[in-house]
């Protein structure tokens, strides 16, 4: 009931310009000499732990530096070999790719070929394994390639700014599908595909690829944009792949080519550069 009522209040507010104006206000400047009661406030109200930032919170000038900030070296090691998750998160669904239908929560499926906004791409994941990841306030906010291989595409898709919260994904249909979102495209060294999609959420301010300036949610021309990468961007499981400006939702999907997204605990919470499947093997 409270979950409907939340939602009902949310429908009814500009999700969009809020959006834009939580990222305006996070990106002003904090004077150095207020950061670290401001950030240490933060910290202490979403439950971030600023012991693994790389730097002092004097050095973050704002919230939003903050926010998308880098840990200290060593905080997430990567395992080798390994398919790993690309976020600090909390399980929200794991399952195979069965008649193109994904589960968003108990009761409520959804359509992979919506999510990628491509029909013929979403059927080379047929039989493949999925996982959706839920960031809070307090995650580490950068997102990580998964496995090893090359991003070949990425898309921006245009849509709503519904939260990712659990009141919305229970009562918000085909949510991931209809939020605003990335699909960066990766395939493997034996040509298996790995989609990582971040979604976008009410209050993100934009999410950002590292490799491609040119593309972020929450974008003032709302239309489909497309970039095909024909000098791939090679990348190692862990490498830098993007970073959101506030909580939202990465969905990843791996064909059985690439791999296999082993079976997650729902409600469990897994760290960037931890082992969550194996990729194929080659030969």
């Amino acid at each position: 009931m409270l979950g409907r009522l939340l939602i009902a209040v949310v429908s009814v507010l500009p999700r969009h310009g809020m959006s834009r104006g939580a990222g305006w206000l996070a990106s002003r400047t904090i004077p150095r000499r207020r950061r670290a009661t401001v950030l240490g406030g933060f910290s202490r109200v979403v439950g971030a732990d600023p012991r693994e930032a790389a730097l002092p919170l004097e050095e973050y000038p704002t919230l939003n530096a903050y926010f998308t900030r880098t840990l200290a070296p060593g905080l997430r090691p990567v395992a080798p070999g390994a398919l790993v998750s690309p976020v600090d998160a909390t399980v929200g669904a794991w399952g195979e790719v069965v008649s193109d239908t994904l589960v968003q929560a108990k009761g409520h499926d959804y359509s992979l070929a919506a999510l990628l906004a491509d029909r013929a791409y979403a059927d080379l994941f047929e039989g493949g394994t999925y996982t959706t990841l839920y960031l809070s306030p307090s995650d580490y906010h950068r997102i990580h390639a998964p496995i090893d291989g090359r991003v070949t595409a990425a898309t921006y898709v245009p849509g709503d700014l519904w939260p990712v919260n659990s009141a919305a994904v229970a009562n918000v249909a085909d949510l991931f599908a209809r939020n605003e979102r990335i699909v960066v495209r990766m395939e493997t060294e034996g040509g298996g595909h790995v989609a990582v999609v971040p979604v976008g959420a009410t209050m993100v301010g934009m999410t950002r690829l590292a490799f491609d300036e040119r593309l972020h949610t929450n974008a003032r021309r709302r239309e489909v944009q497309r970039y095909d990468y024909h000098e791939p961007h090679h990348l190692a499981a862990g490498d830098p792949l993007g970073h959101f400006e506030f909580g939202s939702t990465v969905v990843l999907v791996c064909s059985r080519g690439a791999g296999v997204v082993e079976p997650l605990t729902l409600g469990a919470s897994v760290r960037m550069g931890e082992r969550i499947g194996s990729p194929a093997t080659s030969g």
